[in-house]
């Protein structure tokens, strides 16, 4: 499965469970739904996966971040239920993406009356030489 047909069926999952529980409800309710419904899907999914820290080539922290949720070992899924979603947090998650070298984030906010408005998709672009 391509990295988009992977996305849209991460956000299918997610869909799913905004569609049967609605929002506003803790974020980690969110994730272990998120986990279920991504196994029935047979999509492999971790949840809570630690990311070290590197200062200077070195380790300073074994688990200085937690991923959400890690899907096929490619997508990082940020969950929030937020009013709104800021900078910040769009910000972490280019983090993790940065950190984990992965390809692709979904940030996702289930505090959304119509869920569409929550997603936000995130590129880890490699730096480009000015």
């Amino acid at each position: 499965m391509d990295l988009n047909q992977l996305s849209s069926q991460v956000i299918k999952a997610a869909i799913n469970i905004h569609n049967s529980l609605g929002p506003r409800l803790l974020e980690s309710v969110y994730q272990s739904c998120m986990v279920i419904e991504l196994r029935n899907m047979d999509i492999k999914v971790q949840s809570e996966v630690p990311v070290p820290v590197f200062y200077r080539g070195q380790k300073v922290d074994e688990e200085g971040f937690r991923l959400d949720l890690l899907v096929e070992d490619t997508i990082i899924v940020e969950l929030k239920s937020v009013e709104n979603v800021q900078d910040v947090h769009k910000k972490q998650l280019l983090t993790y993406l940065r950190s984990a070298q992965k390809p692709l984030g979904l940030l996702i906010n289930f505090n959304e009356t119509l869920l569409k408005d929550g997603i936000t998709r995130i590129i880890n672009a490699p730096p480009t030489a000015d």
